[in-house]
């Protein structure tokens, strides 16, 4: 049975978001839910708010007035019977009073009552009015019609009484009923909120706290060399980002550790595994480039005469010579590399070859003559043997460099180009003093 891919998808686009817009959204769940229970709570209130004000302007009065009627009814009763018996005039200004009392009361209950219970009433207390008036005036009339209507109104205002007080319980219930709703939907929703907001939280915590530990183990792994190794951190927010920052830093670290093991440990120069990488790159790009061969001249003789330490130090003074010459002409196109010995290889475009090589040779030549005895540069060289141990007179130490230059359209291997170049080498040698040949791969120049 298949899975839903939505919930995956909303799940990593969630991930994938920075973590102060995972920290907003979280936040912005809690208001928003906090917000929704307050709109919500507030209509409860509203409603509620509404009910009483209902009860207050119309039930409580209508009871009031319906009860307050009944007595008042009860002492206009009073009064009729006594001055049935008595016929004394006082009895008929205390009933109208109470009449008076009985009307003001009977308008409260038209105004706050419905219609249907009010009219009746009303037209039921006017009939009891007259019968009293008449009673009142001598006319044809007697208690018994007085004391029927008196009970039917007696009987009305208690059947509006219930049905009033009935009507107020049930909009206390509903009020009540009202009340606890709004109080655990509120309640519920803010806490939907806080923990969605907690979720987010938690979330965010576990995450960050997790990718510190990979980040953590995976700088051990640094140090101790395992350049490849993954720290598994998914990308999208600033961890993510940092972790994809670790992971080009330790392919640098890779590629800077494989130059420095393969570095000249007299130069610090690139050896012959970072000159052949560089030469091939070059080659694939089809881009035209300058490959310059370097060697210094009567090298081996120096070295006999004023040892090995001077010798070596003459070397690295040869590669700075070089390496700043490529450098301030070539900037960031150059390369030098040491293939050892007193032979180094510089790689630039082909545009800035012969720059190069005059800035090489006029730095060298300034600079070498320095590291002679004055003797010896009275003399303007050394005697010693050569390589096959034939005493001869050696000049002062020189630079010769063969420079190739090929790509474009033409085809060629480091393995050629080293060939090609260690040939024109050998020919450019031959010249005295320090200088330098341009040779186009395959042809002259």
């Amino acid at each position: 049975m298949g899975t839903n891919p939505e919930p995956q998808r909303k799940s990593k686009s969630f991930l994938r978001l920075s973590i102060t817009r995972k920290l907003i959204a979280g936040y912005a769940a809690m208001a928003i839910f906090t917000l929704v229970a307050l709109a919500f709570s507030y209509r409860g209130l509203i409603s509620i708010n509404s009910t009483a004000r209902e009860i207050a302007t119309s039930d409580l009065p209508a009871i009031s007035s319906l009860t307050r009627l009944r007595s008042s009814l009860l002492a206009q009763e009073g009064y009729a019977g006594k001055y049935a018996i008595f016929r004394s005039p006082e009895f008929i200004d205390l009933f109208r009073d109470r009449q008076r009392e009985s009307l003001q009361l009977l308008a409260t209950v038209t105004r706050t009552a419905p219609r249907s219970e009010s009219e009746p009433l009303a037209a039921l207390y006017r009939d009891y009015g007259s019968a009293a008036q008449r009673l009142f005036s001598g006319a044809s009339g007697n208690r018994k019609e007085l004391r029927a209507l008196a009970l039917r109104l007696f009987d009305t205002i208690d059947t509006l009484e219930k049905s009033h007080q009935a009507t107020l319980q049930g909009k206390l219930r509903t009020a009540d009923v009202q009340r606890h709703s709004t109080i655990r939907w509120a309640l519920l929703i803010s806490l939907v909120g806080f923990l969605l907001a907690l979720v987010v939280a938690a979330v965010v915590i576990y995450r960050i706290s997790s990718s510190i530990k990979r980040l953590q183990r995976a700088t051990h792994r640094f140090a101790a060399g395992d350049f490849d190794h993954d720290p598994q951190i998914v990308a999208g927010d600033e961890i993510g980002d940092l972790a994809s920052d670790f992971t080009v830093m330790a392919a640098r670290l890779k590629a800077l550790e494989r130059v420095n093991l393969d570095a000249s440990p007299l130069t610090r120069l690139p050896g012959n595994l970072a000159i052949e990488r560089t030469m091939e790159e070059r080659l694939k790009s089809g881009r035209r480039f300058a490959f310059c061969y370097a060697d210094l001249d009567n090298f081996k003789a120096y070295s006999d005469r004023y040892g090995y330490a001077k010798g070596s130090e003459l070397i690295r003074l040869s590669g700075d010579i070089i390496q700043q010459a490529v450098a301030r002409h070539a900037g960031a196109e150059g390369f030098v590399g040491h293939i050892g010995g007193d032979d180094f290889v510089m790689v630039v475009p082909d545009t800035l070859a012969a720059p190069v090589c005059e800035t090489v040779i006029r730095d060298f030549d300034a600079e070498v003559v320095k590291h002679y005895s004055e003797e010896d540069k009275g003399s303007g060289g050394i005697e010693g043997f050569d390589r096959y141990g034939v005493q001869r007179f050696f000049p002062i130490m020189s630079i010769s460099i063969a420079v190739v230059i090929c790509g474009g359209a033409q085809v060629a291997s480091a393995v050629e180009l080293a060939r090609v170049s260690a040939e024109l080498k050998d020919y450019v040698k031959e010249s005295p003093g320090s200088s330098y040949s341009i040779k186009w791969y395959g042809q002259e120049k």
